[in-house]
């Protein structure tokens, strides 16, 4: 990396750093002005109050990727806030926070590797704001911000109900914060191995079918997933009849299958003509078994 590229990427750090601290300022001050209502409904505008800030400046920015962040920053910051609201300080909320602590961080570590500055933008909101011009306020508002805003607090509903319905630790809720730790280790896996085959330049061009990825063409998207799945479960175990919350973890299934990860493959294709014959011998998530279902219907 070049000096002028190295400060390009200090000086975006030090944005984005003003950025979220003044959007979890913003944040818990929403928060404490509706006290005497619902936790949940000062938790979620609060949650929408600092994801409108990180929007605003982003447009300020000229660069939808200044909410990159949110997606690992923001559950971190809410667990701690609600659990110091609800005084809530058993087992549970130390197991709980420890695990999105871990999550959050790791994730939060890999996206600082991947940014470069803030005159890069993620190549799939520039497509979208070249693609639709006239459209691009509506998608980069509610596509790009609040839905993902949406999920995440979906996702994060049944760790405060993991807590608050903590009494003893069982059996479900250690299945559940296994894989939710899992699911941490399965990203980090994954990137690495990404990392490192893109760091070769004989592999410019080429599919990597290495380490995780000969068995998952997205074996990260799978670690996001199985690490609210985890979450879900612990819940579950706490607090049964929530069972109806399995909605959040769905929801972000949802978004990774029919957003995240038609957008990528339909890059690969355009980039890597090898990729069609991968997509053929890999499954999309899930290994494929031999005999098993169809490209077009597997995970």
């Amino acid at each position: 990396m070049n000096n002028a590229a190295a400060s390009e990427r200090k000086s975006g750090f030090l944005v984005l750093l003003a950025v979220y601290f003044f959007a979890c300022v913003l944040g818990v001050l929403i928060f404490q002005l509706l006290s005497g209502n619902a936790f949940y409904l000062r938790l979620f505008t609060a949650d929408l109050a600092a994801t409108l800030f990180v929007w605003m400046m982003g447009t300020m920015l000229d660069n939808a990727s200044v909410y990159d962040p949110y997606w690992s920053v923001a559950p971190v910051v809410m667990l701690i806030l609600g659990i110091l609201q609800l005084r809530v300080f058993n087992a549970g909320a130390v197991l709980m926070t420890a695990v999105v602590l871990v999550w959050g961080v790791r994730l939060t570590a890999h996206w600082s590797t991947t940014f470069q500055g803030l005159k890069h933008q993620d190549w799939r909101y520039t497509q979208l704001q070249e693609r639709y011009p006239k459209l691009w306020f509506v998608i980069n508002l509610f596509g790009i911000h609040l839905f993902p805003t949406v999920v995440v607090f979906s996702v994060l509903v049944p760790a405060f109900e993991f807590i608050t319905g903590y009494t003893t630790l069982s059996p479900g809720m250690i299945l559940g914060l296994l894989v939710s730790l899992f699911a941490v280790f399965l990203q980090y896996t994954a990137d690495n191995q990404m990392r490192a085959f893109r760091r070769r330049p004989e592999n410019a061009g080429r599919v990597n079918r290495g380490g995780l990825w000969k068995y998952s063409r997205h074996p990260n998207y799978l670690g996001e997933i199985l690490m609210w799945w985890g979450v879900f479960l612990a819940m579950l175990s706490a607090r049964p009849s929530a069972w109806l919350l399995a909605a959040g973890p769905l929801l972000n299934t949802l978004m990774f299958l029919f957003i995240s990860i038609p957008l990528m493959e339909k890059r690969q294709l355009q980039r890597r003509p090898e990729y069609a014959d991968y997509m053929s011998q890999t499954g999309k998530l899930l290994p494929r078994l031999s005999g098993g279902f169809s490209k077009t219907t597997s995970l």
